[in-house]
């Protein structure tokens, strides 16, 4: 069940982070598209953490809250990619529009870490260090897939 629905979130976070890679989505088939993102996502930790009742009444409301800054961090993303799009479909990227995009990229990788620990410790006072190590796999394999799938998209800079 886990790589059949992580392949499924994978894609869905790709249309929805790199809009940039893909053609035009209207802004209603996005909201839908990162509507089912978000679904699938929950069915997916869900369906791995084997949570009690208590602890999933005490694992929601922060993995929901954990969600809401990730979102922020992939939106941030998102506009690095684009703006990358945009300088690389002019020609080869000036030194000092590469050096401001892996600054920003960078960036990124920095916040999302720091989201990790942050949750990473919230998540430890309300469920055993087992399955806070779970979750966190489970969000970096996503996010790995996620990484994946841009690598091969995304060209090199030139």
């Amino acid at each position: 069940m886990l790589s059949k629905l992580m392949c499924g979130v994978v894609v869905s976070v790709l249309l929805a982070a790199a809009p940039a890679l893909a053609q035009p989505v209207s802004d209603t088939n996005m909201e839908i598209l990162k509507e089912k993102l978000k679904a699938d996502k929950k069915l997916l930790i869900a369906g791995n953490m084997d949570l009690t009742d208590a602890e999933a009444k005490q694992f929601w409301p922060v993995y929901d809250s954990y969600q809401k800054e990730l979102d922020g961090i992939n939106k941030q993303l998102g506009q690095t990619i684009k703006d990358y799009a945009d300088a690389f479909n002019k020609g080869n990227v000036p030194n000092d529009t590469a050096k401001k995009l892996l600054g920003e990229a960078l960036s990124v990788e920095e916040q999302e870490v720091k989201l990790k620990r942050t949750y990473a410790d919230k998540l430890g006072k309300v469920l055993p260090a087992t399955k806070v190590a779970r979750y966190i796999q489970l969000e970096n394999k996503i996010r790995a897939l996620i990484r994946f799938e841009l690598a091969q998209q995304i060209p090199l800079v030139y």
